[in-house]
């Protein structure tokens, strides 16, 4: 039993060292903890969910958008984008009007009451994004930059058509 035992801990740890060195992995815990991190500002001055905020950024970005354009926009699940829609709009920050281009759906824009939210954030989360990106030198985040464009394009490529996760 102790031999099993001995051997089932070297297997885990070796997933371990795998695992943590799996760049999909360590991209989505890098993904995870900056975004954590910023929702700290959302979050605690506005009340904002991490799919919230991206639903009020995009209308802020772009004006006016479908729900489908936002899931597709920021890879979110359109039942996630659907539920963050149903609590921005309870909350008087979004409304909807007609899509006169496809009587199916309907757009999305910010209130004004959203549209000042999104106006106090954005200058927040910039200077999130300053402090963040930091640690390394202009050079590095050119390259950065240049990788990220390059891997996401390249994982749009890769992935299934379909659904994005939330």
């Amino acid at each position: 039993m102790a031999q099993h035992s001995a051997a089932k801990k070297q297997e885990d740890s070796r997933l371990k060292v795998i695992l943590e060195s799996f760049l999909p992995y360590r991209l989505n815990v890098l993904a995870s903890l900056t975004s954590n991190a910023l929702a700290q500002i959302y979050a605690e001055r506005f009340g904002l969910s991490i799919p919230a905020w991206r639903v009020v950024a995009t209308l802020g970005q772009y004006e006016y958008r479908t729900a489908r354009d936002i899931a597709a926009h920021g890879v979110m699940h359109k039942s996630t984008v659907s539920r963050a829609v149903a609590a921005l709009e309870q909350r008087g920050l979004i409304a909807r009007k007609p899509n006169q281009d496809d009587r199916r759906e309907e757009l999305l824009e910010l209130t004004e009451e959203g549209r000042e939210i999104y106006e106090a954030l954005a200058p927040e989360a910039l200077a999130f994004e300053e402090r963040f990106v930091s640690v390394l030198t202009e050079e590095e985040q050119k390259v950065l930059a240049s990788l990220i464009d390059r891997l996401s394009g390249h994982a749009r490529l890769l992935a299934p058509e379909g659904e994005a996760e939330g």
